[in-house]
């Protein structure tokens, strides 16, 4: 039986080196790196773009009354500003508690006052209303109509006559987005969007 041998031409396949894969594959693995840090900031900038930021607050204590001043950085998220546009109003409630301090039993509240915003959007005339105490005002932005609630001066707590100078009094202050008010559907499960709040406890001086 003959044996038939074939010559075949020698195929040459130019390879990258070791080295030059290790810096291929190290190249792919910072850009990916570097692509998954920028996604996480990302979302860290969001996060913290949102929300409520108690920027100054003051209390001030004149002959006839006590008096609250506070400035907020209030900053909505996509889904509350989607859902406003959609026609859903959204309320903000600012609460000041004002205690006194007892020693021998709870402290006792003398006086409680809050202020409730109701903020809406109107698509007839795409523009926005802001509402309390039975007044309302109309604003072209929502920046604009957001300022109302980002800011109150001169704030009436209680009359002075109800501080004993001799007792140690102290205020409770908080501010949120008073979700109990939107929709009962909405209500069900809603995301960190949602939860507007900032406290703050003051020393009546």
């Amino acid at each position: 039986m003959r044996r038939v041998f074939l010559h075949l031409p020698l195929l040459r396949i130019n390879t990258p080196g070791l080295g030059a894969c290790r810096a291929w594959f190290g190249g792919l693995a910072g850009w990916l790196l570097i692509t998954l840090m920028c996604l996480g900031l990302g979302g860290v900038a969001r996060a913290q773009a949102q929300g409520v930021e108690l920027k100054a607050i003051k209390l001030e204590r004149h002959d006839t009354d006590l008096t609250l001043d506070f400035s907020l950085r209030l900053t909505l998220g996509a889904a509350i500003e989607d859902a406003l546009r959609r026609g859903v109003p959204m309320y903000f409630v600012a609460q000041a508690n004002v205690y006194r301090n007892r020693w021998y039993w709870r402290d006792e509240r003398v006086a409680r006052a809050v202020r409730t915003w109701r903020l809406a959007y109107q698509p007839l005339t795409a523009s926005w209303r802001v509402g309390t105490g039975g007044l309302s005002q109309g604003y072209a932005t929502l920046a604009e109509a957001m300022s109302p609630l980002s800011r109150v001066s001169g704030w009436h707590l209680l009359d002075a006559e109800k501080l004993d100078p001799a007792e140690r009094n102290y205020v409770e202050f908080s501010f949120r987005l008073d979700n109990s008010q939107l929709p009962q559907p909405m209500q069900i499960d809603l995301g960190g969007d949602w939860k507007i709040n900032v406290e703050r406890t003051l020393r009546v001086e």
